[in-house]
């Protein structure tokens, strides 16, 4: 990707050479004509060809709405595909509003109707493309790669195995203070950070900026803007750029263009959290192929650093998915609220106790969220060992009935218009439950790469927590074959499941 004011100079100068050609084009009297004739609405107007100083005025006027607009795309900084294309597109659609708001007060340089319209549907395609190619342009900066973690013994390992420019690393400072001979003598070293009960992954990671060890900015490394090149003999070779929670400043500090986890455990904390941040800014994330049984890899990758599949999704898929997310837990809230007015009655009079029930469960990337449903025992303490339901005497009549027709499970479809639930995925699980199910299953954490789901193969497949196994392999060949269509052949399955349990 360009980098620095090559990335604002060529992404500016490229918005307005597009803007321009998109004017041109719409001014153009062939496509007016076909625009005029053809396309529904537009069909009434008139041909409106601009020319001497009031075309000049149209270019000038929306070159500098569109540039103006899009000012915070110049600066360049790590986006995944989808929210770049989307968040283009509000900018442009923010100054075509301003160029209509011109034509509304009737101003001598407003745009034509046509013009305008014509000039919106190539921009909204246009501005998009220009600023991905551009970040999948090498330019003359190679890769920028920065590795993470609190092993220095295995960033000595990996280190020499980057085929790219290596800016520094990242780790906690009780870690850097150790000399080489004793972190390779696979010493067990205390990470910055660290679990704290309650608190999400986040949250347990420190507040972004500055670093818990008592760190700001970068004390320890004066050379931070240069990069170390392939063939590292050291750690001591490269920069320490301060502490674990420095990794989304950096990130965007200095442009990475990929992260190389070196991390003592899969940790909820600190390894899953620095995976978040690369999805978030649309970094790539890499680790060693002995460490990769926790994350999601892509099937078939044999080299010693694999690519971790943060968004085994296409952008477009995930957008649709979305899409039908919204719509299906909206349409249901409407549908069945009367009926969960009646559940809620009914629950109350049938045992003592709140209507609803809230357990903390596993989100994507470790992250964690409340999920509601209807109350369906008598509260207790819980214990995290999962058990069926026939075994379970404390469930109440209500209960039973909400569990056999699956009505207990309405209130998560606020969770899903929220976002923090997908329609469809793998069985979002009890945060104390899980360390039970790794015990039997070590690669349990690969369920985390896609957000948790009301339903999913293997729930459509009668596969429960108390056999971990085949829960995980329902769940990994849906990530591996997840579409909007699987979705909804899974959606329908799982509905003619729920009218069959109601005839039993």
């Amino acid at each position: 990707m360009l980098t620095g004011w090559r990335f604002r100079i060529g992404s500016m100068l490229g918005v307005i050479l597009v803007t321009i050609t998109a004017v041109l084009a719409a001014n153009h009297p062939v496509s007016q004509a076909l625009f005029t004739t053809y396309v529904p609405l537009f069909n009434r107007l008139e041909v409106t060809v601009l020319s001497g100083s009031s075309l000049y005025w149209a270019i000038a006027l929306s070159v500098l709405a569109v540039v103006g607009s899009l000012i915070p795309l110049y600066k360049p900084q790590p986006r995944r595909t989808l929210d770049l294309v989307v968040f283009s597109q509000k900018r442009v659609i923010v100054a075509l509003l301003a160029l209509a708001a011109l034509g509304y007060f009737k101003w001598s340089h407003r745009l034509p109707r046509a013009t305008l319209a014509m000039i919106a549907g190539m921009l909204l395609v246009a501005i998009p493309l220009l600023f991905l190619g551009i970040r999948r342009h090498p330019g003359t900066t190679a890769s920028r790669t920065l590795i993470v973690g609190d092993d220095l013994g295995q960033i000595e390992r990996i280190a020499p195995e980057i085929d790219a420019p290596v800016l520094g690393y990242l780790c906690p400072s009780t870690v850097a203070t150790f000399s080489f001979d004793e972190r390779t003598a696979g010493t067990h070293l205390t990470t910055d950070g660290g679990v704290v009960v309650g608190e999400t992954p986040k949250q347990q990671t420190g507040d972004h900026g500055h670093d818990p060890d008592g760190e700001t900015a970068n004390e320890t490394a004066p050379n931070a803007g240069t990069l170390c090149h392939e063939g590292h003999d050291t750690v001591d070779s490269l920069t320490r750029l301060g502490g674990l929670s420095r990794l989304e400043d950096v990130l965007i500090e200095y442009d990475i263009d990929t992260v190389v986890l070196a991390f003592q455990q899969p940790d909820r904390a600190e390894f899953f959290g620095a995976l978040d941040a690369c999805h978030e800014h649309g970094v790539r994330a890499k680790v060693h192929r002995k460490y990769a049984d926790s994350v999601l890899v892509a099937n078939g990758a044999v080299d010693t650093l694999v690519d971790i599949d943060l968004e085994p999704w296409d952008p477009f898929d995930h957008f649709f998915k979305r899409v039908f997310d919204i719509c299906f837990a909206t349409v249901g809230l409407l549908v069945f609220a009367p009926l969960m007015l009646v559940i809620a009655l009914a629950i109350k009079l049938d045992s003592p106790g709140p209507v609803l029930y809230s357990q903390h469960r596993t989100a994507g990337f470790g992250e964690t969220f409340p999920v509601y449903k209807f109350r369906t025992m008598v509260p207790e303490g819980e214990s995290a060992t999962p058990t069926d339901d026939e075994d379970n005497d404390r469930i109440t009549r209500v209960g039973r009935v909400l569990r056999t027709t699956h009505l207990d499970e309405l209130p998560q479809l606020w969770s899903i218009l929220l976002g923090e639930m997908s329609v469809v995925g793998p069985r979002a699980v009890w945060t104390s439950e899980e360390p039970l199910l790794e015990q039997d299953v070590p690669a349990w954490r690969k369920r985390w790469f896609v957000k948790p789901g009301l339903t999913g193969l293997a729930q459509i497949n009668d596969a429960k927590s108390t056999d971990p196994n085949m829960k995980l392999r329902y769940d990994l060949e849906y990530i591996r074959k997840q579409s909007i269509w699987f979705d909804c052949t899974i959606v329908i399955r799982q509905l003619w499941k729920v009218l069959e349990d109601i005839r039993r």
